[in-house]
């Protein structure tokens, strides 16, 4: 990813609409209901905007979330040993929780695109699938694949 100097213009209107699809308090709800789902051992991001997306960024915290929410014994998503440090393999993780995601029953239109959690696009992404998560997971119970 380049570095990107100030933005000027309709990019930095853009960008600051952007900004404000990010909603904090949103992203601490969701932070309490990852951690409550998968245990303290996926940590805690730095929080805002770009303390979230570092956290979700390498895909093992979406990873862990979506095995929650699936029996023993039928866990979706391989879950490498040690987190992938290449940038094909965390892109790669993420493809995985976003196809089990599918299974499950998250709606497509409710997911985000692996580029934009990667890349930080779109400012919004990584919140609306994990809040859909928490309705899908409690309402249904079990994934749709099964």
């Amino acid at each position: 990813m380049a570095n990107k100097g100030p933005s000027y213009g309709l990019s930095r209107d853009v960008q600051s609409k952007i900004e404000k699809k990010y909603d904090d308090e949103l992203e601490d709800r969701l932070v309490e209901w990852i951690v409550a789902q998968c245990g303290a051992a996926v940590g805690r991001p730095e929080r805002g905007r770009l303390g979230f997306q570092v956290w979700l960024k390498n895909g093992i915290v979406l990873s862990r979330l979506v095995n929650s929410l699936y029996p023993d014994g039928s866990k979706p998503v391989k879950i490498p040993d040690t987190p992938p440090t290449m940038v094909f393999k965390q892109m790669e993780q993420i493809a995985q929780f976003l196809k089990a995601a599918e299974d499950y029953g998250v709606v497509k239109t409710d997911m985000f695109q692996t580029v934009d959690l990667f890349e930080g696009a779109g400012g919004g992404w990584g919140q609306p699938e994990p809040r859909t998560w928490q309705t899908t997971g409690t309402t249904t119970g079990t994934p749709t694949g099964s």
